[in-house]
């Protein structure tokens, strides 16, 4: 799949709008922050807003110590760990998430499933993983940006999850943001990395205090959103190839991208 120029399928700015605010507003708590949601629960959306609802599993890979349940809890709305552990089998967070298909001008919720599991784990146990990739939509590949070797690891973590010509969309996640300074990993790499995979890489931060950080730090609206849009491309491609994607689209064969 193509990298995608943001904002080119789902409108960025869409959240500002009326209905956009209606919507975050249901899905978050009085004092702004996000509302957590089981897997059994779904959010109480305004009753003048029609959206239609689409599920996806997202599976989380990465060395042991990046920062995939910070990553998946910090997605999600839910209190990022202090201390790093060892995930001990199947952990999946579940996040909804509004966003406005351009072309087609319709309002779409994206449950988001994410999966992640320990490494050990994987190895004890043989059913984890098969269960973890059974029926995946996306794998988002984490790596450290204080640590090359999480980086470096990247090409193997995507010849072991994926296969050349699949149906899965790929993100690759730079987690330690706030420790920008003390990178082992240049902007330079970054960029010859999407190049050659044709893989987007998005920059995370996962502190326990919210306030604190860069302020150039990408915020989780953009994070999601941008999640959205590549899933909402991979849909495309399976329209395109006359499978059926999550969504109906009437005219799939007109977007280009």
């Amino acid at each position: 799949m193509k990298m995608l120029k943001t904002g080119s399928l789902l409108d960025f700015k869409w959240y500002q709008s009326k209905i956009g605010l209606e919507i975050l507003f249901s899905l978050q708590h009085a004092d702004g922050s996000r509302k957590v949601f089981g897997l059994l629960e779904q959010p109480n959306l305004p009753q003048t807003v029609s959206v239609k609802e689409v599920e996806y599993k997202i599976l989380l890979v990465g060395k042991t110590g990046v920062g995939k349940t910070a990553t998946a809890a910090n997605l999600t709305g839910h209190p990022i760990p202090e201390n790093h552990y060892e995930t001990t089998g199947i952990e999946v967070f579940r996040n909804y998430w509004p966003a406005r298909i351009r072309q087609l001008n319709k309002v779409v919720l994206f449950n988001l499933n994410f999966w992640e599991s320990g490494e050990m784990a994987a190895k004890k146990f043989d059913h984890i993983l098969p269960a973890c990739k059974d029926g995946i939509d996306c794998v988002m590949f984490l790596f450290s940006l204080v640590d090359k070797s999480s980086f470096d690891d990247l090409p193997q973590m995507i010849c072991r999850f994926t296969e050349l010509g699949d149906d899965i969309c790929r993100i690759a996640v730079g987690t330690k943001f706030d420790k920008f300074d003390e990178s082992e990993i240049t902007q330079r790499d970054i960029e010859n990395f999407e190049q050659n995979w044709e893989i987007p890489v998005l920059k995370i931060q996962n502190l326990t205090d919210t306030t604190q950080g860069r302020e150039s730090v990408p915020s989780m609206e953009l994070v999601l959103t941008t999640i959205c849009e590549y899933l909402w491309a991979r849909d495309l491609s399976l329209a395109a190839k006359g499978s059926k994607p999550k969504v109906p689209m009437e005219s799939a064969q007109e977007i280009v991208f």
